[in-house]
């Protein structure tokens, strides 16, 4: 699977898959354990993460600055590698270096197995961290993961179709978004298989970002355990511009799925459809049915109820952790500090990631969707860093529920809201 798309999915439910990377040196059927040895760094990245060129030149100039160590860099796969970290991680030779999830880091640091980064931040270029990652890395007044790279959600329209119907320029608001909505019914609407907006009825990633935009949450922290707050007014403004973007659009996707039944990459690729919210890579995916669609694309960010502002994003993406097992902790921390450095997160940006300790997204610009993603990840959020995240997005997740529920008028806004509202606190509450 695409990395894009994999990291725009939350990046690594803890019951499901996460991953990572590709490079020098290392191999997909190396051991499971990967123990820290003399003389030996164990790095593991997941499958699609970090370019081959970006790890081939970081694991040299590693060796070369700690004669007689060498780097055994070992590249996971997203399918099964749930168990295989929790193995790992119990283990008495660990890995040393460690991608995961940013969904995912909560539930291992609750489990008592990373190293404390705290007092490391500095050292690791902490003023550069992105602050959407930078949350999920932290549990119970600690630091135990360094934020990697994260991807976005932005809004991709079709050009040529926003300039038939008279539209001169993306929208900057709700307001400005409904009224191009309405514009584009008027221009192609007599085309019944039309859609202005393809809105699946479970897109709960794209609903944070209208929850927060009003001033809501998803959950708020008490201590150790999280309490749901998706009964509260600013949440429900959020729920409620959800059906209204449905109900304006006319949209034929299903109101009990995802972006991801069916693939809406692929409607987009049928040309009947002038705008979707999603990550650049689902472009490229559309592309391989119409070539032709990407120049025809452009994007921008999810607009805010407040005219000139964006919405706030949920960043999917990685952390790096240590294990608090590793033999070589230092020698990790010295990889960590040369890969977040401003040179290979760089190389990460011109690799087609929002880099996770760089404020520099300039290496994006060269890419016209990336580039908007980079602009909006600045106002990016993580989701509630609860252990028991997981099970919400791996199991029968309320905020999904809710949302069909309430645009099939099963439910009221009101019994909608408070009845995830009571689901989410079982799951995550304790």
């Amino acid at each position: 699977m695409k990395r894009w798309l994999k990291l725009a999915a939350g990046a690594a439910a803890i019951t499901l898959a996460t991953a990572g990377c590709a490079g020098s040196g290392g191999s997909e059927n190396a051991s499971s354990a990967g123990g820290a040895q003399d003389g030996k760094l164990t790095v593991w990245l997941m499958t699609g993460s970090a370019p081959d060129s970006l790890t081939a030149a970081l694991n040299k100039e590693f060796e070369a600055a700690h004669p007689g160590v060498k780097v055994d860099y070992q590249i996971q796969q997203w399918n099964g590698i749930q168990q295989k970290l929790t193995t790992a991680l119990a283990s008495d030779t660990p890995p040393d270096v460690i991608e995961v999830g940013n969904t995912q880091t909560p539930a291992f640091a609750a489990q008592g197995v990373l190293a404390d980064l705290s007092g490391d931040v500095n050292n690791l270029n902490g003023g550069q961290w992105l602050a959407g990652l930078k949350a999920s890395g932290q549990y119970d007044g600690k630091t135990v993961g360094v934020p990697f790279y994260a991807a976005n959600r932005v809004v991709m329209y079709r050009k040529d179709m926003f300039e038939q119907a008279g539209i001169t320029q993306p929208p900057a608001s709700n307001d400005e978004w409904l009224a191009d909505i309405a514009k584009l019914k008027t221009k192609f609407g007599s085309d019944p298989q039309f859609q202005p907006l393809y809105m699946p009825g479970q897109n709960w990633y794209a609903l944070s970002s209208f929850i927060w935009d009003n001033g809501g949450d998803i959950a708020k922290g008490e201590g150790k355990s999280f309490k749901s707050s998706l009964n509260t007014p600013e949440a429900k403004a959020g729920l409620e511009f959800y059906k209204k973007l449905v109900d304006s659009s006319g949209t034929t996707a299903p109101k009990d799925n995802d972006e991801a039944t069916p693939q809406q990459a692929g409607i987009y690729a049928a040309g009947k459809v002038a705008m979707f919210i999603g990550t650049p890579n689902e472009v490229a995916t559309a592309a391989k049915t119409d070539p032709g669609i990407t120049a025809k694309t452009g994007a921008f960010p999810i607009p805010s109820k407040t005219a000139g502002q964006g919405a706030p994003v949920f960043l999917g993406g990685s952390n790096l952790v240590v294990p608090l097992n590793s033999k070589h902790q230092d020698l990790a921390k010295d990889y960590l500090k040369l890969l977040t450095s401003t040179k290979y997160m760089t190389q990460l940006a011109a690799g087609g990631y929002v880099p996770g300790t760089s404020t520099d997204l300039s290496a994006l610009d060269k890419d016209p969707l990336g580039s908007v993603m980079a602009k909006a990840s600045k106002t990016g959020h993580a989701m509630p860093a609860s252990p028991k995240w997981g099970e919400v997005e791996s199991g029968q997740n309320p905020l999904k529920d809710m949302l069909t529920a309430y645009l099939t008028g099963k439910k009221t806004l009101d019994q909608a809201a408070a009845d995830a509202n009571t689901a989410l606190d079982k799951i995550i509450g304790g």
